[in-house]
């Protein structure tokens, strides 16, 4: 007999996107979407575990003052920021014990984190090589990993979202090593998505064109940016709070049929 439908039923999603409630960790928690992501998911309503390098140590009280900044601030009583290199993976099992005694729960995760050193293929030296491999794929594999094996192991659904690029999709000169990097990303996602989507875990990508970060700002400068959004449909780069409303519309229960997805937002780039 076939399955009769009751096609006026909703599913019931939430129009406001409230992460109220909700525990998001955040890893290259003071980057240029990071911060853009923060931003937007404390006037949500959420909760924010920021994850940051060794390196940044000097950022973090100016982040956390940038966030309190915003209109209706006072947010330190919902933020609390976690030292971690994300590519060592005790490191990594360290942070989220440390979050989950924080927080006790965590219900979405963002991986953020980039690095982007552009040269000539023949030139990428293997530390180079090893250096954007290690923070753009193996990274986002080794958080990943950590936060389904507690969800699975807690019986909890969850979101994921990587930040990967247009690089992953499309060939840009001087991005050998970067390119490669997140076109495993987009790999990783879809085998994560297939088999841990039937534990209620969405694990998405999305892909941005230039953005207008610090990395971003310095990569592009001049002639060569200028010829970049030439390329570009839309005729200019993307800001970080663009990047930023994808991702919560990501971890918000709108968006809980699509998984395994990369979301490409880059003005028409890679449309030709």
């Amino acid at each position: 007999m076939a399955t009769k439908y009751d096609v006026s039923l909703r599913y019931g999603v939430d129009p406001q996107q409230s992460l109220s409630g909700k525990v998001v960790a955040v890893v290259g928690g003071f980057g240029g979407i990071a911060m853009a992501t923060n931003e937007m998911v404390l006037q949500k309503g959420g909760e924010l575990a920021l994850v940051y390098p060794p390196f940044e140590q000097e950022k973090m009280q100016t982040a956390l003052e940038q966030l309190n900044a915003q209109p209706g601030g006072e947010f330190f009583d919902r933020v609390a920021c976690f030292c971690c290199d994300v590519t060592i993976p005790q490191n990594v099992e360290e942070t989220f014990e440390q979050i989950l005694k924080r927080f006790t729960s965590i219900d979405a995760l963002v991986n953020s984190a980039g690095y982007v050193h552009l040269e000539p293929a023949i030139e990428v030296s293997y530390e180079q090589w090893q250096k954007q491999v290690a923070v753009n794929l193996t990274a986002p594999f080794l958080v990943c990993s950590a936060f389904a094996k507690w969800l699975i192991e807690s019986k909890r659904a969850g979101k994921i979202v990587n930040i990967a690029s247009q690089a992953a999709s499309i060939a840009i000169e001087g991005h050998v090593a970067y390119t490669s990097a997140k076109a495993g990303l987009l790999g990783m996602t879809k085998v994560m998505a297939l088999e841990w989507a039937p534990h209620g875990i969405n694990v998405n990508t999305i892909s941005p064109t230039v953005v207008l970060t610090p990395m971003g700002e310095k990569a592009w400068q001049g002639e060569k940016g200028e010829e970049m959004k030439a390329k570009i449909p839309m005729g200019r780069f993307a800001y970080t709070d663009e990047i930023a409303a994808a991702v919560i519309f990501l971890i918000t229960n709108g968006s809980d049929m699509i998984n395994g997805a990369d979301i490409m937002i880059d003005g028409g780039y890679t449309i030709y």
